[in-house]
């Protein structure tokens, strides 16, 4: 889980290109179909809690392995029908490019729709309230983890934890213009890495603020809240979406 948590970071930009003696870019590949690069990291995720509550030999465990595979499969549909909107305006798979096509108008404009289905969706993606349910303490003790201890027991959060950054890091890329903003005479490349990790921060903010007031979905709801309203809201945004680029291009 740690491992694909970590890899993804390769494609994250934290700012732009910055003059230090030489040009120095603030990412350590730039891929032109990064985005899948992500999206297919975050898959794998899926088989961490399930290979590890399986082998638990535990109900809770199983359990709790059970809902998460379920939870990520699901909510993962939602995810990419949000993305699909972002790629119609930005046009290219690259995050680099992502935020470039931000200069003059952040996605969050003419995709709003698309940003509440995108941050819903990788919430429910890393387990966090009120989507925690593959961890409740209160029904299933914790869950696929709980049967382990130590080292093994904090790889888990390590990975949680890298996923909600890496995640609030897409958020800004995606549709919060990234490292687009007001910027500081002389010191452009300065102000680009302010910007992207303070958007960043406060998408973590709202991780931690979701946590301390939200109660927990049942798991019935979980899934409805899926299919029922992200899913129909996923494919409404994406020809609304199509339907702007058509007549406003």
């Amino acid at each position: 889980m740690v491992v694909p948590a970590a890899t993804a970071w390769a494609v994250i930009p934290i700012g732009p290109r910055i003059e230090l003696g030489r040009e120095i870019e603030l990412w350590i590949v730039d891929l032109n179909v990064a985005l899948l690069f992500v999206l297919a990291l975050g898959s794998l995720n899926a088989y961490g809690p399930v290979m590890s509550g399986w082998s638990s030999n535990s109900k809770y465990a199983h359990f709790g392995s059970l809902r998460s595979s379920a939870q990520v499969i699901s909510y993962e549909i939602s995810l990419g029908l949000a993305i699909l909107g972002v790629l119609m305006y930005a046009g290219s798979f690259s995050l680099i490019d992502i935020v470039e096509s931000q200069k003059h108008m952040w996605h969050i404009v003419p995709q709003l729709l698309g940003f509440l289905i995108f941050l819903i969706s990788v919430v429910a993606e890393t387990n966090r309230v009120p989507f925690d349910l593959p961890e409740a303490e209160t029904e299933i003790v914790a869950g696929y983890h709980v049967e382990y201890s130590g080292m093994r027991w904090a790889f888990f959060f390590m990975a949680e934890y890298a996923n909600m950054l890496l995640s609030s890091f897409l958020v800004a890329i995606l549709f919060l213009g990234g490292w687009n903003g007001w910027t500081i005479p002389g010191a452009e490349g300065l102000s680009g890495i302010l910007w992207i990790v303070g958007k960043a921060l406060v998408v973590m903010f709202l991780y931690i603020l979701l946590r301390g007031t939200l109660p927990r979905l049942r798991y019935d709801q979980l899934m409805g809240f899926c299919w029922k309203i992200l899913l129909p809201a996923g494919v409404v945004n994406l020809a609304l979406a199509t339907v702007m680029r058509i007549f406003w291009s």
